[in-house]
């Protein structure tokens, strides 16, 4: 037992610690059940709720909802439902011959008591989704969902009271001090989606207790246009892609490279096209979210500031109205290198726009940055493609559109360095909330029994003709 008295959720956690090992020996047949019960849950009995919920945390549109929130959880259960026998079944490896009369084989067992620590972008998605793939693997879970989207956790808290008892899956709600709590109890795994900076707080606490983590992180994730595309067609999924949300979403397009002769017609397109997404009054659109609270709205609009008063243009946009925390999709061109806009992560409806007149300018100063969680390419040029995706390192890519990888669960989802440690999604979430634990088993007399001391002459020769040929 855990000997900190004083932690308000000391008792939480030992009750899952208990009971970790009756969760861990549950059959397939049995996690099947658990998800199922959540799948319900989300298509069904909390749907509208849900919805709601998310419109009153940030005006989340229910199209949006459905489509961001809903369905990838849902997806990511049907996925594992469809897999799960095979993960959970011993996996026999080859044993050498110098092992010969033993059997070797790897036993994919549940970490024990895990946190999930869970954003206000996506609270559905990035909440339940990591909750999928730990309860396929086994674990006892406590969620710690994000205290800027009350209305949406209390839904989820509610959801998780219902199906769950909570020694085997809790979601505890509150500010960050909740979380600093959490952190100090020696979980067997961390799963935390947030910022770098948070990240490596999480990472120190982890530390403390070698407790295992995976990071979902962030980061600006670039996009780059070459002049062979159809760039009305690019346009509009760059539109789509970094609108989504309101732009507060991790694997958003964080700024784009374009030819530089091809600058004026994507302006004009852009145009076009957001004002067909969102009418000329994107304030009065429908389709719009907003910013999750005034501190993040004030943090970007002093980011269009700053770089207004660093000499960039606006093309598009620009205005705001902090009665409804509503900033305008906009485009701006020329942002300095050390405005807010080109150092931090945007996370908002905000689109810096760069010129490029060769392609190996824009990968170097790709290089001289941070990995991104993600980056885009747009080209038809398969060369090109291939020269990018070569000289660069990202956590994952998407080639002629956006944001579309992370809805694949046979990919792995997650950054590197800076934007994350460790994957979700699919098998490479139910990885890393298991320990794969190898297991020797042997039947007969081995080779290895013939060497033991007293040593000779006799048994040197074994070790001699063992290096040569085994």
């Amino acid at each position: 037992m855990v000997n900190k008295s004083k932690n308000t959720y000391l008792n939480l956690f030992n009750s899952q610690k208990i009971n970790q090992f009756s969760v861990g020996n549950t059959t397939y047949k049995a996690r099947i059940m658990k998800l199922n019960r959540l799948k319900n849950a989300l298509e069904f009995t909390y749907k509208q709720r849900l919805r709601d919920a998310l419109y009153s945390d940030f005006k989340k549109p229910q199209l949006e909802t459905d489509l961001t929130e809903i369905y990838p959880v849902i997806d990511e259960i049907n996925f594992v439902k469809r897999n799960l026998k095979s993960w959970l079944k011993p996996q026999k490896v080859e044993t050498p011959i110098s092992l010969l009369g033993s059997s070797s084989y790897i036993k994919n067992e549940a970490k024990g008591v895990c946190l999930i620590i869970s954003p206000w972008n996506f609270p559905v998605n990035l909440t339940f989704g990591p909750l999928v793939s730990a309860i396929a693997a086994g674990n006892t879970v406590i969620l710690k969902p994000s205290e800027m989207t009350p209305h949406t956790s209390k839904v989820m808290s509610d959801i998780i009271e219902e199906l769950f008892d909570d020694n085997e899956i809790a979601l505890v709600e509150g500010e960050v001090e909740v979380s600093q709590e959490l952190l100090k109890l020696p979980f067997n795994h961390i799963f935390f989606t947030g910022s770098p900076q948070v990240g490596k707080i999480v990472m120190k606490a982890a530390s403390e207790h070698l407790t295992s983590v995976t990071l979902e992180l962030g980061g600006k994730s670039p996009t780059i246009i070459d002049d062979t595309t159809n760039l009305d067609k690019v346009v509009k999924k760059i539109i789509f892609g970094k609108f989504m949300n309101v732009g507060q979403t991790c694997i958003a397009p964080d700024y784009v490279f374009i030819n530089e002769t091809i600058k004026t017609a994507f302006i004009a397109s852009f145009k076009k096209h957001l004002d067909e997404f969102y009418s000329e009054k994107a304030s009065e659109s429908n389709s719009l979210a907003r910013i999750v609270n005034r501190k993040h709205f004030e943090r970007l609009k002093s980011y269009l500031e700053d770089a207004s008063l660093k000499n960039a243009t606006i093309e598009i946009g620009g205005s705001y109205k902090e009665e409804d925390n509503y900033i305008e999709p906009t485009l701006v061109f020329d942002a300095s290198e050390d405005s807010a806009l080109m150092k931090n992560e945007i996370f908002g409806p905000i689109l810096p726009v760069k010129t490029y007149g060769n392609i190996d300018e824009v990968i170097d100063y790709i290089n001289s940055k941070e990995k991104p969680l993600a980056l885009y390419v747009f080209s038809k040029n398969n060369k090109t493609i291939k020269h990018i995706i070569d000289n660069t390192r990202a956590g994952s890519t998407c080639v002629n559109h956006n944001l579309l990888q992370f809805l694949n669960h046979n990919l792995p989802f997650g950054g590197s360095n800076n934007s994350g440690i460790g994957k979700s999604h699919g098998y490479f979430g139910f990885l890393e909330f298991t320990n794969q634990r190898s297991v020797l088993k042997q039947h007969t007399i081995g080779a290895v029994d013939l060497l033991m001391p007293p040593y000779n002459n006799f048994k040197q020769k074994l070790v001699d003709l063992t290096i040569k040929w085994f």
